[in-house]
């Protein structure tokens, strides 16, 4: 079930792509018909092509170098997710079709084709666009902010719920920050057998820490102005118990 609000400003689909790439630690190559993981193993140019250091014994290294004219076609997925565990926690995958080819000491893949799965389906990406765009300026420090504000601030969280409407907060069970990005703070809503997420927009797009502090704190202000869901009152009173 989803509780998106659709009146709050998301990042377009490149960028969601590109953000995808920055913070992702692993990645899956499928080449020759051939599967392989890799770990820390990646990184990202400005224009998205990605460096990979595969392991002298790799396969992949091997196919490489042996690639009519030194490129290989394959296909690199990458996943996004979510860093506070929640149910359904891969938000998005990423498919990147392209070819390798090796320079220095690494295998640099430029895509070609590129595919962004989230809940809400799939879309396709221009390459052109992809290259050109920017990860959001918060992707990096996504994990470290939404894994510090579910552990340290649990409060903050059932403050910022009560900016949630009472249709999406029917039956909830449980509210887990979700994902940041530069134009809002999203939720997961837990209900018993169903979830759904809701977008918490910002006054202005912040870019970087110290805006979404800022930000943050207008959020809880507005909050702190609301009365509490009777859901939650329900939840937290049980609990006692």
């Amino acid at each position: 079930m989803g509780d998106s609000h659709t009146w709050a400003a998301v990042p377009g689909a490149a960028q969601r792509a590109r953000s995808v790439l920055a913070a992702a630690w692993s990645c899956a190559v499928t080449a020759e018909g051939g599967r392989e993981d890799f770990v820390g193993a990646h990184t990202v140019d400005d224009d998205g092509r990605v460096r990979l250091r595969p392991s002298e014994d790799s396969a992949l290294s091997a196919s490489a170098f042996c690639a009519p004219r030194g490129e290989l076609p394959a296909v690199v997925q990458f996943a996004d997710v979510a860093p506070v565990p929640v149910r359904r926690r891969i938000r998005a995958r990423l498919w990147l079709a392209g070819r390798f080819a090796g320079e220095d000491e690494h295998l640099v893949f430029r895509p070609t084709r590129v595919v962004l799965r989230e809940p809400s389906g799939a879309v396709a990406v221009d390459p052109e666009e992809f290259a050109a765009a920017a990860p959001d300026p918060l992707a990096l420090a996504e994990a470290r902010l939404l894994t510090h504000l579910a552990d340290a601030h649990p409060d903050a969280v059932e403050r910022l719920s009560r900016l949630v409407g009472p249709d999406s907060l029917h039956g909830a069970v449980r509210v887990r920050p979700l994902a940041v990005d530069r134009h809002a703070l999203t939720l997961r809503i837990e209900r018993a057998r169903t979830d759904g997420d809701v977008r918490l927009p910002f006054h202005a797009p912040a870019d970087d820490i110290a805006q979404l502090t800022e930000r943050m704190h207008v959020l809880l202000a507005q909050a702190g102005a609301a009365s509490c869901p009777r859901s939650l009152q329900r939840q937290r009173a049980d609990g006692d118990r």
